[in-house]
């Protein structure tokens, strides 16, 4: 078995959302869109409409550190908008996005209401190149249970799909970044990223033909067994990522279940990975029976490539395989001379003895 450790941090430092100026661009969109943001609210409230405050905070993956630059160029951060409201005084959360939206819409030439968040599009050449996502809240401050909520909906959905959901999305960011720290949570984001980079390549749609983000890094967060092996005499620990993410791999795959699917009438195999909070939903349930087979054709696929990686004693040839897999990010030592000599310095010993 080859040693390419070195060869995933190479990899993790190409793909991950840690380039200062990338980070800095991101962060000056959002700051733009909260100042655009709180000027639209004023002008609303001096045009008659009643708005509570809010406050802003970031979430998601930027939040959580586990951020990995899109294939497609367009960089993403989500920020949370708590209002000083209760659910119940507004029965149509619509009715609370559309201050944001209307607060924002003249800020850039796309600013689209969707089911979850008003997201602010920058583009370049006709092409996103930057979005931010807002997400809109209820605080539980004002909420008999004292829970936030979430705003579902947009203006053309209908009365059943306009509803406020139990949310907790600082209660997850902290439940994620605090369950392991140092060099163990260092592995836990490569192996995410990792992860979320060959969702990116591998699924070209979204909605309910891609898993979400966060199921990969509720899987990981679930069933993640770190590798690492300890040199107690050089006080030193090292790190295995190929070993943990196949074995995470080989255990999404071994939490397939067979399910009764009303579409094709027949038990088709699903993978339930449930959000590690209260309402503890499953994450994949976006996915269609066909996307949610092909999710594990695909899985199987990446197992087959990361056991063969491991079996593989040459580092050049067990990056390549990574490489068909992971992308072009994923680096490719050239071949190495001294890997030869070695391997024919002990072909000769074991033909001595």
């Amino acid at each position: 078995m080859a040693d390419i450790q070195k060869y995933f941090v190479q990899f993790d430092e190409a793909i991950r959302l840690e380039r200062d100026d990338e980070k800095a661009t991101l962060v000056e969109k959002r700051e733009r869109v909260l100042r655009r943001l709180s000027e639209g609210i004023k002008r609303q409230r001096q045009d008659g409409t009643e708005i509570p405050s809010y406050e802003a905070f970031n979430q998601g993956s930027y939040a959580m550190n586990l951020g990995v630059k899109p294939v497609n160029g367009d960089f993403d951060i989500d920020v949370g908008l708590r209002f000083d409201l209760p659910k119940s005084a507004y029965p149509d959360p619509v009715v609370v996005k559309a201050w944001v939206h209307n607060a924002l819409e003249k800020h850039t030439k796309k600013v689209v209401m969707r089911r979850s968040c008003v997201t602010v599009y920058y583009q370049e050449g006709g092409e996103d190149i930057y979005h931010v996502d807002l997400v809109v809240y209820s605080s539980g401050a004002r909420n008999d249970d004292g829970k936030d909520y979430v705003a579902k909906g947009k203006p053309e959905s209908g009365t059943s799909e306009r509803f406020w959901e139990l949310s907790s999305a600082q209660e997850l960011q902290n439940l994620i970044t605090g369950a392991r720290s140092g060099d163990d949570a260092q592995q836990f984001r490569r192996i995410v990223r990792a992860l979320k980079r060959w969702k990116d390549l591998r699924f070209s749609g979204h909605g309910r033909a891609a898993p979400k983000g966060i199921a990969l890094t509720a899987a990981a967060h679930h069933w993640l067994q770190l590798s690492k092996r300890q040199d107690v005499f050089a006080n030193t620990t090292k790190y295995d990522d190929l070993e943990a993410l196949t074995n995470l791999v080989a255990g999404m795959l071994s939490r397939f279940q067979p399910a009764w699917s009303p579409t094709e009438q027949q038990y088709v195999p699903r993978l339930c990975i449930a959000l590690p909070i209260s309402p503890h939903s499953d994450l994949c349930d976006n996915m269609s029976d066909a996307s949610m087979r092909a999710f594990k054709e695909r899985l199987e696929t990446l197992l087959a490539a990361l056991k063969k990686a491991q079996e593989d004693v040459d580092p050049h040839t067990a990056c390549k395989e990574l490489r068909e897999h992971l992308g072009e990010d994923f680096p490719v030592p050239e071949k190495s001379d001294t890997a030869q000599k070695r391997d024919r310095a002990i072909i000769s010993s074991g033909n001595s003895a």
